[in-house]
């Protein structure tokens, strides 16, 4: 075997690839996508550009990834190939090479930019630290951006693209993807977020790949659909037809119920949103009925191409759903349909899955494992439930399997921790279990050397995912993919889409690549115009962002601003502060209106004005306010009222995210005006009783607001009294909590 000679590359570790020398050299000329199907080796291209660029260039080079798994794998990968001065020849841990994610304290992230060469991340703490100033991008010489397909609307690598052209002295971008999309203008648009002037990409059917590509079986295996089921689908047309039917009486454009996809679902909103904007009443209704063709699709895909269990867990969902208070008129009349409730009766006498994809799935693995024994196989499922009764199936039968599942808990099943992730794929590489059973988690980047066989237990009509899934064998040796098909379903009907995406996709990629995008960078110094506040000098004043607010559109407005000093962290009440006394919490029209239905909108906004002296709400999109859902305008004025009378907080309502930035700009100049331009430790005003003066002495503590001071005094009689209490005496006041009592019990005896 040739390897690749490079004085920043680890003698006799990569292999000699024509065709990765040849994309390395062309992506070190200008920014440049690198479309290559998975097993190809992006990676090791990524790896080849670092090198060179490293050695004529230096500097530093920052590589991202979407998730920690991902992250955690290049910075193993480079770390044991890659040669750089200051890195042991044995050693990762050196200073030369840096990881950071969430998990990573900031003031650590700082020292180690500071002192690291080659830095592999997360986009999202990329981003939140330049938001919050710990660091500039300027001696980053070669930005990687992993799965960039990712890189559309407002996800952090458009941002981070947009500050490292603004920032870096001496800018070169790498992206990379196994799968950009095969819609044409989603393509152009990562091109034009990530400045991208080149597109390089290679097929399996390329002269110089073939040498390489290891041989890979694809098989569709029909799977039965069973009676039970077929029936039940039945009836879930029938009741869908019924909603379609009434929509259209209602003069709305439907299609038939078979011909009903998520495109059709969105027409149909968008006539219902039409209605709604002009007060039609026939609008909300509409709404209400669109919800329930939306649940009802759901569970025919679920019967389709999920088995029983899967769908009987949805309809029990959907029924206690509509004994809940704050259930929609879309869940109580759904579930009191005859027809509904017949299907729910039905299920509860279901006492194993249905369709026979598990028992598919039992028989394919023990083949494989029988023929091969050391053999790796992963199974792939949509759902979380799906992926449990699989393993359950499979443990059932002898085989040993295990989950890889997503981060989020949801009722009593916790998900896997990015720590319980990599754990997990440890394992399944060094053969410690044989199966793993993953949702589409595991469907981006995973390094798994001899996965033998991967297993679909659906077909999915995203060309992307398909591709990915695919990828997972067939990269260091013979593969084999079979996918489950359930006959004459939308299984059937994903499958051919995925294949005609899958083409069209190829297809667009040439396009692409023989009239490349060209976009100049964005220069260091912003050519527009500027507004009379990007004047004013150095940045004197601040605004506190939570950190839960970074992948909106208002903290990037800020932090372009000049004269502003923003500063990211957790904040307990709202979305910004400002000063000492200032708490601003944003909502878009349709957060507060779910909020009002859904949760404790009220309670929720309490919490923050018993907390500061000047609460303020923002509400985006305020011309939509009333027309979000199907609930009476005088609601909506009523928890407002509330909101500005009872609890005396400042309501303001505007257009969108820019002018959100805006108010907060005015709202800084405002409370923050003094000349210093800092805050003052407790806002001066005079007081016409001695009453009033206590309050105000009292809320100086952090976390007390007027309402809650008044409150203490009130119970206590006087401030010497709150001051001499006891935590639990504290506690007994209501709206006092553990943490407010602790620090004034805290503060009161702390010495000075």
């Amino acid at each position: 075997m040739n390897y690749i000679s490079h004085s920043f590359i680890k003698p006799e570790s990569i292999e000699r690839r024509d065709y990765q020398l040849s994309i390395a050299a062309s992506v070190l000329q200008e920014n440049s996508m690198v479309v290559l199907p998975t097993g190809l080796g992006k990676t090791a291209i990524a790896l080849i550009a670092t090198a060179s660029r490293l050695l004529n260039a230096g500097g530093k080079v920052l590589m991202m990834a979407p998730t920690k798994p991902l992250v955690e794998q290049h910075y193993r990968f480079f770390s044991k190939y890659l040669r750089v001065e200051g890195a042991e020849e044995t050693e990762t841990d050196s200073g030369v090479f840096a990881m950071f994610t969430g998990d990573t304290p900031n003031q650590k992230r700082v020292q180690q930019w500071e002192s690291a060469t080659c830095i592999f991340a997360t986009p999202q703490v990329i981003k939140n630290d330049c938001l919050a100033g710990r660091y500039r991008l300027t001696d980053v010489s070669l930005l990687i951006v992993d799965e960039c397909h990712r890189a559309v609307g407002n996800y952090a690598y458009v941002f981070i693209a947009q500050e490292y052209f603004r920032q870096a002295k001496n800018a070169l971008l790498l992206a990379m993807t196994a799968s950009p999309g095969s819609n044409r203008q989603k393509v152009q648009e990562i091109c034009e977020n990530l400045m991208v002037g080149r597109v390089e990409s290679r097929t399996e059917t390329d002269a110089d790949v073939k040498p390489y590509i290891h041989e890979r079986e694809i098989t569709h295996i029909s799977v039965p659909l069973p009676k039970e089921l077929e029936y039940v689908i039945k009836t879930l047309n029938q009741l869908l037809g019924t909603r379609l039917s009434m929509l259209s009486g209602f003069g709305y454009t439907v299609p038939a119920p078979d011909k009903l996809s998520m495109k059709a679902m969105n027409a149909i909103s968008a006539q219902v949103q039409a209605r709604i904007k002009q007060q039609d009443q026939t609008g909300f209704v509409g709404a209400s009925v669109h919800a329930e063709c939306m649940k009802l699709r759901h569970a025919i895909s679920l019967a389709e191409t999920q088995g029983s269990e899967a769908l009987k867990q949805y309809l029990f969902k959907l029924q206690a759903e509509a004994t809940d208070a704050k259930a929609s008129k879309a869940s109580i009349r759904l579930a009191q349909d005859p027809a509904f409730q017949n299907l729910t009766a039905q299920a509860k006498g279901w006492q194993e899955e249905l369709l026979q994809k598990p028992e598919y799935i039992v028989k394919i693995v023990q083949k494989q494992l029988t023929e091969f024994p050391e053999s790796r196989i992963i199974i792939f499922a949509t759902f979380r439930d799906t992926v449990n009764l699989i393993v359950k199936k499979l443990t059932t039968e002898g085989i040993e399997s295990h989950r890889f599942v997503g981060q989020a808990s949801r009722d009593t099943e916790k998900g896997l921790s990015q720590k319980e992730q990599l754990a997990t794929l440890a394992r399944f590489r060094e053969g410690a279990f044989k199966v793993l059973v993953a949702t589409s988690v595991g469907e981006e980047g995973l390094d798994v050397p001899s996965t033998d066989l991967v297993i679909f237990y659906e077909a999915v009509p995203s060309e992307i995912r398909s591709i990915q899934r695919k990828g997972r064998t067939g990269r260091h040796g013979a593969g084999n993919i079979i996918v489950l098909v359930t006959e004459g379903t939308a299984d059937e009907t994903y499958r051919w889409i995925s294949h005609s995406r899958e083409k069209s996709m190829q297809k667009g990629i040439s396009s692409l690549k023989k009239t490349p995008h060209t976009s100049s960078p964005v220069p260091a110094e912003k050519n527009q115009q500027m507004s009379i506040i990007d004047f004013d000098g150095e940045p004197e004043k601040k605004i506190i962002a939570d950190d839960r607010e970074t992948s909106s559109a208002v903290v990037e407005w800020l932090h372009k601003k000049n004269t502003i000093g923003l500063e990211i962290t957790r904040l307990e009440y709202g979305d910004y502060a400002i000063g000492n006394q200032m708490l601003v919490e944003r909502k878009t029209a349709r957060d507060f209106v779910d909020t009002l239905v859904e949760r404790d909108l009220l309670g929720q906004i309490k919490q923050m004005a018993d907390a500061c002296e000047h609460p303020v709400l923002i509400i985006e999109g305020a011309a939509d306010l009333y027309t979000q859902r199907n609930i009476a305008p005088n609601a909506i004025r009523g928890a407002l009222a509330a909101i500005g009378v009872q609890f005396g907080v400042s309501v303001f309502m505007v257009s969108g995210p820019e002018e959100t930035a805006e108010m907060l700009y005015v709202l800084m100049n405002r409370e923050l005006g003094e000349p210093s331009g800092r805050p003052s430790l407790h806002h001066h005003k005079s007081y016409q009783s001695e009453r009033e003066q206590l309050e105000y002495i009292l809320s100086s503590f952090p976390g007390i607001g007027p309402h809650q001071a008044r409150s203490l005094l009130e119970h206590f009689g006087s401030l010497s009294a709150v001051i001499s209490a006891s935590e639990e005496e504290l506690r007994e006041v209501e709206g006092i909590g553990q943490k407010i009592s602790g620090v004034i019990t805290g503060l009161s005896h702390k010495k000075y």
